[in-house]
């Protein structure tokens, strides 16, 4: 009997050292995160790049980055067949970006062999012509949606992190590319310029693909190819936004203010119900929710997203995004410092060359990036090229503007699912 329990006790103590093993092999994802952190909700781990983790609640941070301790999902390949009309959906497909997401189906020549358009229940029954026929609005049904090859969505975050996943789930799930930002700051959702960074959707880890900020969307695309070629080391950026970026609502708000106040006497100030005080004739530096470090909301996704899209946790990337009584092109103003000396001239051609970018820059003849030649364009304007009188041969300033609802949504979308066209590793170098 002493030696039965003897032996007992020994393989007790064999199946407890098995047990700790696999224990510690299944949070070797986790080593080196405060316990803490291991305890808090999940929502600590899909924080921002960024974004700090103080007790139960979140706070803003520029250089924390908790992402880098997420677990990752086994990756996959994502795409979508070249050849083939693609079964196609629209949820939010009567809204602003909504509406230019058809518009650019039909100018880019995507092979759409069916196209289905969610959108509210007032405008379900509702017919639209488009260039692939007469659609009719339907209440979104998520079978249905699972039918489809592809579905964009340009609703709501609350609407994406109730949906997306589903429609995406499975090897029969569809490929969604989500305009919202409910998902952009995840570590296993690839966050897609697809000129810059195609290979992010197509290895991902699922197939719901995020769609950048507007703004991020239309600076990136002077910001990479210089980072390329120059190395980037800070990023100073100060933003003049649409009021298309407050969706149609804000741009009916914005007509209507400033038709008020010209037919209305002296004095006479514009309603204002969706931006933070009256637009029309006026500036407002405030868009978004303020962060605990005096940062817009507005103003950390452009770092937060900058560092994901580039691949550069570490950037130091600071913004001011102020709202224009303009209607749907983002103007931005950006000071870089580089790695390796910059000449203005040699800038000018790489900036000439990249995708998606159209040099405008000839002061002398009054020519240089506006929202009046960006608005409805496909290409981002990049203009006023100087080297910086602060940071010297390694230091560069220009201008940049491009249309909100184009570059900065519906178009991003719609190459992003060209994208997953082409094999992994293949640079993405779309005509527009």
């Amino acid at each position: 009997p002493g030696k039965t329990i003897s032996a007992m006790k020994a393989a007790s103590v064999v199946v407890l050292l098995l047990a700790c093993v696999a224990c510690a092999d299944a949070f070797a994802p986790l080593a080196g995160v405060p316990l803490v952190a291991r305890s808090a909700s999940s929502r600590a781990f899909s924080a921002p790049i960024g974004h700090g983790y103080r007790g139960n609640a979140l706070f803003s941070s520029a250089r924390a980055a908790p992402l880098r301790a997420q677990r990752t999902s086994p990756r996959m390949t994502v795409s979508l067949p070249a050849d083939t009309p693609l079964k196609v959906g629209i949820c939010g497909a009567t809204g602003a970006v909504g509406k230019e997401i058809i518009g650019v189906l039909e100018t880019r020549g995507f092979k759409v062999g069916e196209l289905r358009l969610f959108g509210s229940e007032r405008s379900a029954g509702r017919e639209v012509d488009t260039k692939f026929g007469k659609v009719t609005i339907e209440d979104f049904d998520l079978e249905r949606a699972r039918e489809l090859d592809v579905v964009f969505v340009s609703v709501s975050g609350d609407f994406s992190k109730e949906w997306c996943d589903k429609m995406a789930e499975g090897d029969d799930g569809t490929v969604v590319i989500d305009n919202s930002s409910a998902f952009r700051y995840e570590k296993d959702v690839s966050l897609c310029v697809p000129e810059i960074n195609a290979d992010s959707a197509r290895k991902g880890s699922k197939k719901v693909i995020a769609n950048p900020n507007c703004t991020t969307a239309i600076g990136i695309m002077a910001l990479y190819p210089l980072h390329k070629k120059y190395g980037l080391k800070k990023v100073l950026m100060s933003t003049y936004q649409a009021a298309s970026g407050a969706g149609a609502e804000g741009m009916a708000e914005l007509f209507d203010g400033a038709k008020a106040v010209v037919d209305g006497p002296d004095g006479t100030v514009a309603p204002n119900k969706h931006f933070a005080h009256p637009l029309p004739f006026n500036l407002i530096p405030h868009i978004d929710v303020f962060q605990d470090n005096l940062y817009t909301k507005e103003e950390m996704k452009v770092t937060w997203e900058c560092q994901k899209i580039m691949d550069l946790p570490d950037l130091p990337v600071s913004c001011t995004s102020v709202r224009i009584p303009t209607f749907r092109a983002h103007a931005e103003t950006i000071v870089i410092e580089t790695e390796k000396p910059i000449n203005p001239d040699e800038a000018r051609e790489v900036l000439a060359s990249a995708p998606g970018c159209v040099l405008v820059d000839d002061p002398k003849g009054l020519k240089y990036p506006m929202p009046l030649t960006a608005s409805k364009a496909y290409g981002v304007e990049v203009g006023r090229v100087r080297q910086s009188v602060v940071f010297g041969d390694k230091g560069l300033e220009f201008f940049v503007c491009g249309d909100q609802l184009l570059r900065g949504a519906a178009l991003n979308a719609v190459l992003v699912a060209e994208s997953l066209m082409q094999p992994v590793g293949t640079d993405f170098n779309p005509k527009l």
